[in-house]
């Protein structure tokens, strides 16, 4: 059977999640796609480029995009993240806005939700309370009618839990019904888009995160530079990769007291990147500086932001 072939009734479409920074977007994303597609971490504005996630069901087939939390930005890089997700949602079917069940609505909400309704007016917006395992029911009801009256009291908005799977698949047939008919966009198999070298580089971004605090997670980038056959290891592939910092003592703290935050990045990410490629690799990890790279054109275009 083509995958284009599908069921009368059959819906399909785009949806985006919107929200401040460190609001659980990706691992909702990873929930709901059933597999990690999308790299968390504690500091906010972890990701930095749109993800497409899909999931599969019977009636329905979702891309779910996860995009950078909108901010106001500091940097030429912050700018440009905000651009790619007004460019995201313009163009989907339904954003999903995220607001955690532990934290009070603030301005930092309001913002994103006027910046969505002006690109994007004629959007479905579907209002969803994340992390509903972190406090009581009676705190995630009182959460759920202070998203509902942010959103006007027009649209539907449900709790979830990414961590535990409370109301993964209500979410799912939430969205499915806000969706109108069309064909699979993807095969069944699928389940995201994203090339190997960017997941790879993603994963190594991941680990190098671990641990770290203040300003060095937004300085912090990473490139594949390639993947090659290893001669001397039969079935063996190197992956050559480098991190990118702005200054030499930001280097000094990725490498760590005689090596050894730099050898965890390894040995964590060695870990992610077998299971992307599906079989056994050697990770050739470098470090260079890269000066202020977040705010040189040059060194963004480079990177591909």
């Amino acid at each position: 059977m083509n995958f284009n072939d599908t069921p009368e009734g059959f819906r399909s479409g785009f949806v985006s999640f919107v929200g401040r920074p460190n609001t659980g977007k990706s691992t909702l994303t990873n929930a709901l796609v059933g597999e990690k597609i999308a790299i968390t971490a504690n500091q906010p504005e972890t990701t930095r480029h749109p993800i497409r996630g899909l999931v599969h069901r019977k009636d329905a087939q979702i891309i779910v995009v996860d995009t950078p939390g909108l901010h106001r930005p500091r940097t030429l890089l912050g700018e440009r993240l905000n651009e790619a997700v007004k460019d995201t949602y313009a163009d989907v079917d339904l954003i999903g806005f995220t607001i955690p069940a532990n934290e009070k609505i603030g301005p930092g909400d309001r913002w994103i939700l006027d910046a969505v309704r002006n690109v994007s007016p004629k959007t479905k917006i579907l209002g969803i309370v994340t992390k509903a395992d972190r406090v009581s029911r009676d705190l995630v009801a009182a959460q759920l009618m202070a998203v509902h009256e942010l959103l006007d009291g027009k649209s539907e908005v449900v709790p979830v839990s990414a961590t535990s799977g409370e109301n993964i698949e209500t979410l799912i047939e939430v969205m499915t019904s806000q969706l109108p008919e069309g064909p699979k966009f993807y095969p069944d198999d699928h389940l995201t888009d994203e090339d190997s070298d960017t997941r790879i580089s993603e994963a190594i971004r991941e680990a190098a995160l671990a641990g770290l605090k203040d300003e060095l997670p937004h300085s912090i980038a990473v490139e594949v530079d390639e993947i090659l056959p290893d001669p001397e290891r039969n079935g063996v592939l190197t992956v050559h990769a480098i991190i990118y910092v702005e200054r030499p003592g930001q280097k000094d703290i990725i490498v760590g007291r005689n090596g050894q935050r730099l050898g965890r990045i390894i040995h964590n990410s060695r870990k992610d990147i077998i299971k992307i490629l599906g079989q056994n690799v050697f990770l050739d990890l470098r470090i260079k500086i890269l000066k202020n790279w977040q705010s040189d054109p040059k060194a963004l275009n480079r990177l591909g932001f």
